[in-house]
């Protein structure tokens, strides 16, 4: 074991005796942020809680463009910069878990654990600042990203690139609350774990007319009816099926009477892709194959294929850091292995621009309800704020390099 190594590991050590003291803080924190959920681009309240707890604990902020804020603590000129990511935003859903910390904001919770995320890493932030000292003599410096507008697209990393929150990081580290495991574990894996995920909105509108006489119409139905159908088995067999590739379609509107052909009809759907390169190359594919498919109907068709996330892709040396901080904080027995999901997540993005890894936090309590993310009645299992505070905060300290 290196010296580098060793000072890390005691580190690890004593920022765990302090996130078990400001767990409490924590706690209050996290709910303080489930009462008052804020979605996309309007966190103001949220990025004001959490610069007054950076500032009264001497850290020094940097707001970013509108909502949320940028820390550091450290040497300026470390010879190795982490940084942790912490996301904002709520969902526009009603919240349904009766807990007495509930949502206050009518159809609006934190039904994604984005408020535990945020408290995670600020205790990450918190614990970090108590040992200041060493980080200087071990030359390592920690940043701290509360990005705005994770759930929409484009989302909030845009913004964090943009204002070069990445500059001089060597990894960046994030988690993700996953209800499916218990509490007390952590979902590792390396290489893809989520799925790049775009947004198809296609309208077609031509000559409407009565269902007796097709033939001199231009049938949008029949012909939103084949873009449908025949899309997603074009993208089956242009595309390597190993890539993973998914249309589904969650809105069709076209019409109000059962014996008129209306002149406009339109269909949303979600379009899920495991593999980055597919994703890279299927953008080429989208609106060609629409327009072949509805041509023979003479129909005008636009459409709007809106890039949305590229899959999370987990270093493999950022998944080692983590692995090596939760063996050390969380437990002997704490990490588990963890499958790539068809969702998506805009921390992809950072990881377009540096190495880096998500973790799922287990947030299930064991024995209990097993929760869907995305629903009103997502509950989370505190313990998990501290978990993850202990789990971020060391892996910003593991040294790049071979751990043993």
């Amino acid at each position: 074991m290196t010296a580098t190594t060793s000072s890390a590991q005691t580190l690890i050590d004593a920022i765990a005796r302090d996130v078990t003291e400001l767990e409490p803080e924590l706690i209050a924190h996290r709910r303080h942020f489930h009462q008052h959920p804020e979605i996309a681009f309007n966190e103001h309240g949220t990025t004001e809680r959490v610069h007054d707890a950076l500032t009264a604990a001497g850290i020094v902020t940097r707001r970013l463009d509108g909502t949320g804020l940028v820390a550091e603590i450290g040497p300026a000129q470390p010879v190795y910069r982490s940084a942790l990511r912490a996301d904002l935003d709520a969902l526009p859903i009603p919240e349904r878990t009766g807990l007495e910390f509930a949502s206050r904001t009518a159809n609006v919770c934190h039904a994604c654990g984005h408020d535990v995320h945020t408290s995670a890493v600020l205790g990450a932030a918190l614990a970090l600042k108590r040992h200041e000292d060493q980080l200087e003599q071990m030359r390592t410096a920690v940043r701290f990203i509360f990005q705005p507008a994770e759930e929409v697209v484009p989302g909030g990393a845009h913004n964090v690139i943009d204002e070069n929150a990445l500059d001089s990081v060597d990894r960046v580290f994030a988690l993700h609350c996953d209800p499916q495991i218990d509490v007390g574990t952590v979902g590792l894996a390396a290489g893809p774990i989520t799925a790049a995920c775009d947004g198809i909105h296609v309208m077609v509108s031509g000559r409407g007319g009565h269902t007796s006489r097709p033939h001199l119409t231009q049938d949008v139905v029949f012909a939103l009816a084949k873009i449908i159908s025949e899309l997603p088995a074009v993208i089956s067999r242009r595309l390597d099926p190993r890539a993973g590739a998914t249309l589904v379609w969650g809105e069709v509107h076209a019409g109000n009477a059962s014996n008129v052909i209306p002149a406009v009809g339109e269909a949303h759907g979600t379009l899920r892709i495991l593999d980055a390169q597919a994703w890279d190359d299927v953008e080429a594919l989208i609106e060609p194959t629409i327009h072949q498919i509805a041509a023979p109907y003479k129909v005008h068709v636009e459409v709007r294929h809106v890039r949305g996330v590229p899959p999370v892709v987990n270093d493999a040396d950022a998944i080692a850091a983590l692995s090596h901080a939760s063996l050390r904080a969380v437990g002997e027995h704490s990490v588990v292995p963890t499958r790539q999901s068809m969702g998506g997540e805009d921390f992809s993005w950072m990881l377009r621009d540096r190495p880096g890894a998500m973790a799922r936090l287990g947030t299930r309590t064991p024995g209990g309800a097993t929760f869907e993310l995305h629903q009103g009645d997502l509950v989370v299992d505190e313990r998990a704020i501290g978990i993850g505070a202990r789990l971020l905060a060391g892996a910003a300290v593991v040294p790049p390099g071979p751990l043993a």
